[in-house]
């Protein structure tokens, strides 16, 4: 059982780290889950209070992930539909067959969101740069989020290696 539930926090943690780069998961709230995992077996002690703290820090980074994209826009004069345009270029970046799709998906959708929004082409670049930015940030945040709640699930499993393994 306790090798089961380390497969399946393993995989949450997984799942985390590429969620830092994906709008469909929440990376560091699927990685804070792996833990949750982690604290239900019997044989490992993970302080309540860690648990807590970690989850707090993930729903924290859930919510910036939502904010920081948005200023960044607005920061560089993007409208609402600039940010629409960012949101719809992700979801087809992702999709698209081309390297770089979940970069140039969001730059292209709020350059073509400004612009069908009546912005001329330099305000539209500025705002697709505005975007760009915000989604990278907001990447690299989740992404440093993740590694370190990886590496917290590394050190406690192996603090209990001789009792799970």
């Amino acid at each position: 059982m306790d090798l089961l539930l380390i497969t399946i926090a393993t995989s949450l943690m997984i799942l985390g780290i590429v969620g830092s780069f994906l709008p469909v998961l929440p990376g560091p709230f699927t990685s804070w889950v792996g833990l949750l995992v982690v604290y239900f077996m019997p044989e490992i002690d993970i302080s309540f209070v860690t648990l807590i703290v970690t989850l707090i820090i993930a729903v924290l980074i859930w919510i910036l992930d939502y904010i920081i994209p948005a200023l960044g826009t607005k920061k560089f004069g993007g409208t609402k539909a600039g940010m629409i345009g960012t949101s719809v270029g992700l979801i087809i970046g992702l999709f698209a067959p081309i390297p770089g799709g979940i970069i140039i998906g969001p730059f292209a959708g709020a350059f073509i969101g400004e612009l069908i929004n009546k912005a001329d082409s330099k305000t539209a670049l500025k705002a697709a740069f505005g975007s760009l930015l915000g989604f990278l940030t907001s990447a690299f945040i989740k992404f440093v989020v993740a590694v370190i709640y990886l590496g917290l699930f590394i050190s406690i499993i192996w603090e209990h290696k001789s009792i799970v393994f």
